[in-house]
């Protein structure tokens, strides 16, 4: 029983810390996308996705931009592994939220 409980500690922090990985990589891969497209001052806030995203080669994650003072959350397809593959496609799934900041 101890051996057992051992296993699954030992996989549950090796999904975990891939599936951090996972979203430091999707965020570093869609900046990469923005600055090839001439949009290198738009910033990548935050990345949200599934629990089974990592494990998956293709899924959906939320991204959370700002440029300058607005921001907008877009769904995101991710075709391919960006942890585990070089050959991986980012295609734009829809606007969710757009918020507008005016500042003086």
């Amino acid at each position: 029983m101890g051996k057992l409980l051992s296993l699954v500690v030992v996989l549950a922090l090796g999904y975990a810390g891939i599936y951090v990985y996972y979203g430091h990589a999707v965020e570093q891969k869609v900046q990469q996308e923005l600055d090839s497209r001439g949009l290198s001052s738009v910033k990548v806030d935050s990345v949200e996705y599934g629990l089974w995203a990592p494990v998956s080669t293709s899924t959906e994650v939320t991204i959370n931009v700002t440029y300058r003072g607005s921001q907008a959350a877009l769904n995101l397809g991710i075709e391919g592994h960006p942890v585990f593959s070089d050959n991986v496609s980012v295609r734009l799934d829809g606007l969710q939220a757009l918020r507008l900041g005016i500042s003086f």
